[in-house]
C-alpha cells in the first residue's frame, strides 16, 4: 500500500466514524470498511467493560468453526489476545500465533476453519482508556508485516477517539435526561400534587355545607379518588428524583416497600449488573410490589435477585398473600402485560404463577448475550 493509498484509507474511515454516533453501530460499520479497504477477509471486535467484561460487539465473515452456535465460544472465557490485553502485555498491534480459539474450534470439530488460524490484535483505546480489541484475519495468512499493523494502529486510534466521542455524548445525554427527570419532579409536586391537595380537602369540607344524601356520595367519591391519586402521585415523584437512582437496587426495593407498608426481605445475590437489567428488574419490581400492596394482603415479600447461571439474571418477587386465578383477572389492570412487555424490551421473559390462598411468584429472567445482557 502506496502513500496515498494510505491516506485515502485513513481518510474514508475518518468520515465513516464522524457520521455514527452508536457505539454498536459504530463499530460494526467501521470493521465492513477496514476489511473492504484493507483487502482482509475476517474480523471481530471485543468491547471491554469494567462491570460485565468482554463482549463481541461486532464481527464479520466468521468462518464456520468461530460462528458455531451463534458465536458462543466467542462470548465464552478468554483467550490468548484478551489475557494479554487485560494484563497490559498488549499495546500495540501484534500478530497472534495461533489462534485459541480456532484451536479450541478445530480440536472440538465445530466446523471449517476456512484457511483462518492466526489474527493480529490491535488495541483500541484513547489515552489511558481502554475500549476493546480490533481483530482482523485473511484465509493462510499466518503474519501481518510491519507496514499492515502500522496501518491497522493508525486506525484503532482513530477507532479509540470516536469511542471516547460517544461515551462523553452518552454521558451528555444522561445528565440531561437526570435533570429532565428532576425538573418534572419539582414540576408535578408544585403543580398537580398541590391541586389533587386541594382538590381532596375540598370536597372533604364540602360534606358539611350539604345533608343531600346524593351529594355526600358523590363528594366521598371525589375525595376517596384524590386520595388514591395523590398517593400515586407521591409515588411517581419519589420515583423521578435521582437520588433515588443513586441508592442501591436493595435500598431502592426496601425502601419503596416500606413506603407501600408492605414487609420484605431483598437478596442481592449478583454485583454489578447491567444498567438495562437493573433498570428492568427495578421498574418490574415495582410493579410486582403494587399489586402486593393493593391486591395481596401478604404478611411475607421476598425479592431475589440472582444469576441462575453464566447465561442469564433472573428476579423473583414472592409474595404468600391471598393468590389470584390469572384466567380471572386484567392483565392491564394489575399491570401484568406491562411486567412482560418491559421483560420482552430486552430480550427476556416475565412469568407470573399464582394459587389461591397461597400467593403469587413474579419471576423475571434476561439472558446474557455475547457476553453480557444485552444493552
Amino acid at each position: 500500500m502506496d502513500r496515498n493509498e494510505e491516506l485515502y484509507l485513513i481518510k474514508s474511515i475518518a468520515e465513516m466514524l464522524n457520521r455514527e454516533t452508536s457505539m454498536k453501530s459504530m463499530l460494526q460499520q467501521v470493521l465492513n470498511q477496514v476489511l473492504e479497504l484493507t483487502n482482509l477477509h475476517t474480523g471481530w471486535i471485543f468491547l471491554f467493560d469494567e462491570q460485565a467484561g468482554f463482549e463481541l460487539a461486532a464481527f464479520s465473515n466468521l468462518p464456520p468453526a468461530l460462528d458455531y452456535q451463534d458465536r458462543k465460544y466467542m462470548c465464552d472465557g478468554k483467550c490468548r489476545c484478551i489475557n494479554r490485553y487485560q494484563s497490559g502485555m498488549l499495546k500495540k498491534a501484534t500478530n497472534i500465533i495461533n489462534c485459541e480459539r480456532i484451536e479450541k474450534a478445530i480440536n472440538e470439530k465445530r466446523g471449517e476453519t476456512e484457511g483462518i488460524t492466526h489474527h493480529a490484535s490491535i488495541p483500541i483505546q484513547s489515552g489511558d482508556t481502554i475500549y476493546g480489541l480490533l481483530n482482523v484475519a485473511s484465509p493462510y495468512k499466518e503474519n501481518f508485516n510491519e507496514d499492515e499493523l502500522y496501518i491497522l494502529e493508525l486506525i484503532a486510534l482513530q477507532i479509540g477517539t470516536a469511542c471516547e466521542r460517544i461515551r462523553l455524548s452518552e454521558h451528555e445525554q444522561s445528565m440531561h435526561i437526570l435533570e429532565e427527570r428532576n425538573r418534572l419532579a419539582r414540576d408535578l409536586h408544585d403543580s398537580v400534587n398541590q391541586h389533587l391537595f386541594s382538590i381532596m380537602y375540598t370536597a372533604k369540607g364540602t360534606t358539611k355545607a350539604t345533608e343531600n344524601e346524593e351529594v355526600l356520595s358523590s363528594l366521598e367519591e371525589i375525595y376517596q379518588s384524590s386520595k388514591e391519586s395523590l398517593a400515586e402521585m407521591k409515588d411517581l415523584i419519589w420515583q423521578l428524583r435521582t437520588d433515588n437512582i443513586e441508592e442501591g437496587l436493595s435500598n431502592r426495593f426496601e425502601n419503596y416497600a416500606k413506603r407501600l407498608r408492605i414487609p420484605i426481605t431483598c437478596e442481592i445475590r449478583v454485583q454489578d449488573l447491567p444498567s438495562n437489567v437493573e433498570t428492568t428488574f427495578w421498574k418490574i419490581g415495582q410493579e410486582a410490589l403494587n399489586n402486593i400492596s393493593k391486591h395481596s394482603d401478604a404478611t411475607e415479600t421476598n425479592v431475589i435477585i440472582d444469576q441462575s447461571d453464566r447465561n442469564s439474571y433472573t428476579l423473583e418477587v414472592i409474595d404468600n398473600g391471598r393468590g389470584f386465578d390469572l384466567n380471572e383477572v386484567s392483565g392491564q389492570g394489575m399491570g401484568l402485560t406491562s411486567m412482560q412487555e418491559r421483560a420482552k424490551l430486552v430480550g427476556g421473559e416475565c412469568r407470573i404463577t399464582s394459587i389461591n390462598k397461597k400467593g403469587t411468584t413474579v419471576s423475571v429472567e434476561i439472558p446474557m448475550k455475547e457476553g453480557k445482557a444485552n444493552e
